[in-house]
């Protein structure tokens, strides 16, 4: 799930020097992307929607292997 998330945020920011952080605890799986505060903005989208269809791709992915999945946006 890890590669999806990369490629999904490396292609809509077209930065390359993307850092996301894997927390697993048990059967579910916390990503936390950490970007410049200019970035998050591309990332999180207008009224969050870009993340919210992030997180329904990664939702799919996360049933297919039976484990919650959730994506959140820090700043560096």
């Amino acid at each position: 799930m890890k590669k999806l998330l990369e490629f999904l945020v490396k292609r809509m920011t077209g930065l390359d020097d993307v850092k996301i952080k894997e927390e697993v605890d048990g059967d579910f799986v916390n990503f936390v992307v950490l970007t410049k505060p200019d970035t998050a903005g591309l990332i999180i989208g207008k009224g969050g929607k870009t993340i919210k269809t992030m997180r329904n791709i990664l939702k799919v992915r996360a049933t297919l292997e039976k484990k919650g999945v959730n994506i959140s946006v820090e700043e560096k």
